[in-house]
C-alpha cells in the first residue's frame, strides 16, 4: 500500500421534506451516521479521514512511501520468513528493503511490517516487486511474489537561455512551466514562472573571461520539492558560541549530518561530518557550536552544510549572519 496523507471522508446527504413518503427516515440515517458531523449532517465534509482508494500520481523528484505487510493468514506457524522489496525501473534494479534478515517464526493472525522510501529520478514505468520465501512446519521451502507497476510522470518542463553581458558575468533566464492537470504550489496548472539567474566566475577564473563565453555547458540547474528542505536559524551569538536551529519540513523523519567548512577569516571548532542523528517531522534540533575568528572586523559566518542521508542531498548554509570581531586585549603603548 503506498503511503499518502488521507483526505477528509465525503458523504452525499439525501434529504427530503417532512411532507414527503419517507418523512424523518432519511434524516435519522444521517443522524445515525458514524462519518457525519453531529448538527450539521447534510454537510458532504465529514470528520474522518480516509486512505486513498487508488494509486495516484507519481511525480519526477518526489519520494515514493510504501508499506508492506505480510501476513499470516493460516492456522499453522511458519519460520525463516524473509521479505525483499526491489524496484524495476527501465535502466536498473534498486533493492528498497530496509530490513535483510530473516524472522526466525511468523505466528497464526500475525504480521511482518515494512516502510520503504525511494526518490524517483526516472520518468516512466516503474515496477515494485514484493517477494516472500519461507518454510513450512514440515520443512518445504515456499516462495512467492507480487508485482505493483506504477507510471512515474514528468511534473514539470524547464527552457532555459544564456545571455552574456560585455563584462564576464553571464545571465541564465529559466522558465518552468507546471505540464500536470493539478497545481503544485504554482497558482494554476499550466503556470509558468521564470527566474533570472547572475552568474560570476570564481576569482581564479576571472582572467579566463573570454574563454568564458565560449563555454555552452556551464553547469546544473537542481529543482527540489520544497517539503524537503530543512531551514536554519541562527538563535543567538555570543562571543564564540552559535546556536542553530535546524527544522525540516517532510514528512519523514530525516537523518543529518553537519559539516563545517572553514573561510579564510572564521574557523570552526569541533569534529566536522559528525551525525547528528534523526529528526522526526516538524521537529527542530538546537545546537550548539563554537568558532574563531582570525581576523578583525565585520566577519560573515558561513561554511555550514547539512547532509540528508537517505536523498544524499546537501544543503548548504552561507552567510548566516555578520559578526564584529575586535581584539579584547588593547595596545597601550
Amino acid at each position: 500500500m503506498r503511503l499518502t496523507k488521507p483526505t477528509l471522508f465525503t458523504n452525499m446527504p439525501v434529504t427530503c421534506e417532512d411532507r414527503d413518503l419517507p418523512g424523518d427516515l432519511f434524516s435519522q440515517l444521517m443522524k445515525s451516521d458514524p462519518s457525519t458531523i453531529k448538527g450539521a449532517e447534510t454537510l458532504m465534509l465529514g470528520e474522518m479521514l480516509t486512505l486513498p482508494q487508488n494509486f495516484g500520481n507519481i511525480f519526477l523528484g518526489e519520494t515514493f512511501s510504501c508499506y508492506i505487510s505480510v501476513h499470516n493468514d493460516s492456522s499453522k506457524v511458519v519460520k525463516d520468513i524473509l521479505v525483499k522489496a526491489d524496484l524495476q525501473t527501465s535502466s536498473q534494479r534498486l533493492s528498497l528493503s530496509a530490513a535483510s534478515s530473516t524472522v526466525t517464526e511468523l505466528k497464526p493472525e500475525c504480521c511482518i511490517d515494512d516502510v520503504i522510501h525511494h526518490e524517483v529520478k526516472e520518468i516512466g514505468t516503474h515496477i515494485l516487486v514484493c517477494a516472500v520465501s519461507y518454510t513450512t512446519q514440515f520443512g518445504e521451502k515456499l516462495y512467492f511474489r507480487k508485482f505493483f507497476k506504477f507510471q512515474v510522470l514528468k511534473p514539470l518542463d524547464v527552457k532555459t537561455k544564456f545571455y552574456n553581458a560585455e563584462t564576464d558575468e553571464v545571465f541564465l533566464e529559466a522558465q518552468i512551466q507546471n505540464i500536470t492537470t493539478s497545481p503544485m504550489f504554482m497558482e494554476k496548472p499550466m503556470d509558468t514562472r521564470q527566474y533570472l539567474y547572475c552568474l560570476k566566475p570564481k576569482p581564479e577564473y576571472a582572467e579566463k573571461a573570454g574563454v568564458i563565453k565560449g563555454v555552452t555547458v556551464i553547469g546544473k540547474l537542481d529543482i527540489a520539492p520544497g517539503y524537503g528542505d530543512i531551514r536554519c536559524l541562527l538563535e543567538m551569538i555570543s562571543r564564540t558560541t552559535v546556536n542553530l536551529e535546524g527544522n525540516p519540513f517532510d514528512i519523514r523523519t530525516m537523518d543529518l549530518v553537519l559539516e563545517m567548512c572553514n573561510t579564510r577569516s572564521v574557523h570552526w571548532c569541533g569534529v566536522s561530518g559528525r551525525q547528528l542523528g534523526k529528526v522526526g517531522p516538524s521537529a527542530y534540533l538546537s545546537l550548539p557550536l563554537k568558532l574563531l575568528s582570525s581576523v578583525q572586523g565585520l566577519q560573515s559566518i558561513s561554511g555550514l552544510r547539512l547532509t540528508d542521508t537517505f536523498l544524499k542531498r546537501t544543503y548548504e548554509y552561507d552567510d548566516i549572519a555578520q559578526v564584529c570581531v575586535v581584539c579584547p586585549f588593547l595596545n597601550e603603548s
